[in-house]
Formats: structure tokens, sequence, C-alpha cells
């Protein structure tokens, strides 16, 4: 949406014009170059795709994992992430507790959705306080919508 003239000594931008759809990130968010990133970890394939087709829809940008290692992996190298995404039912070494806790000191401003298809009660002493619950992910755009919320609480 940048406007500029052909010549590079006299190259103007117009500020109106790149406003023009909004505040970039929605809600005021700040962004980094590559637009909001949003870390999906599931154990499932099915559920990874089709979260992923919610926060694609939604016009973030996604990297899916299978594992809470994984996850952690991505963080650890420092990857731009800005949400994370994750299946309340992950096994293995690392569960979602220990995977929150890890994600919280490499990243204190990381926002956190848990998607928990199971009963809600046997989800909420996994979560963090400081995260958001979607009981029903495969609800349409729901943790997109969680995803919103917490960009929005991480600006705050």
């Amino acid at each position: 949406m940048m406007q500029r003239t052909q010549d590079r000594e006299h190259a103007t931008i117009d500020p109106a014009a790149a406003r023009a759809d909004g505040a970039v990130g929605g809600n005021g968010t700040p962004r980094s170059c590559y637009g909001v990133q949003v870390l999906v970890a599931g154990r499932r394939k099915q559920w990874r795709d089709e979260i992923n087709g919610q926060i694609r829809r939604a016009g973030y940008s996604a990297i899916t994992v299978d594992s809470a290692v994984d996850a952690l992996t991505v963080l650890v190298l420092g990857l731009p992430v800005d949400v994370l995404v994750t299946d309340a039912e992950l096994h293995g070494s690392l569960g979602l507790s220990e995977l929150a806790a890890e994600a919280r000191a490499l990243r204190p401003n990381l926002g956190i959705v848990v998607a928990c298809d199971s009963a809600v009660s046997d989800c909420a002493d996994l979560v963090p306080a400081d995260a958001l619950l979607v009981p029903c992910p495969s609800e349409e755009e729901a943790v997109a919508c969680s995803v919103r919320e917490a960009l929005a609480a991480r600006a705050v």
C-alpha cells in the first residue's frame, strides 16, 4: 500500500495509505517483519492441520510441530513466535505444564493458548494461570479468536 515515485531520490511514502486497512497487527499489536507468528504444537496431524488452517485464515503465519520438545527447540533457536497454541493432550517426556513453564521462562511475553478437546475440568489443572483455554478448538475460528486475545493481552 506504499506509494512512491520512480525516482529514488524523491521517493515518498504515504503513511495514510499504509494505515488504510487498520493498525499493524490488529488492535495496535506490534509485529515483527514476519507478521504475527503462531507456533502450533499438537500430537495429531489432523488437529495440527485444522488449527493451522484457522491460523492462516486469520492472516497469521504458523509453524507446526508434533511435540513439546520440538516446540521448545523452535523457541530456543530464537525463531520469531508471538503466540504458542498447544494441544492439552501433548504426551512424551515433556507435557503441557512443563512446556508452558519453559516457554514462559524463555519468552516472558509469549501468549499461550491451550486447546482442550476433553472436559475443561481435565485441562484446567495443566493450564498456566495466564494462558487462554479453548474448550472446543474444532469450532470454526475458535483458536484464531483466542490468538487475537493473546496478542491483545501482550500489548497491554
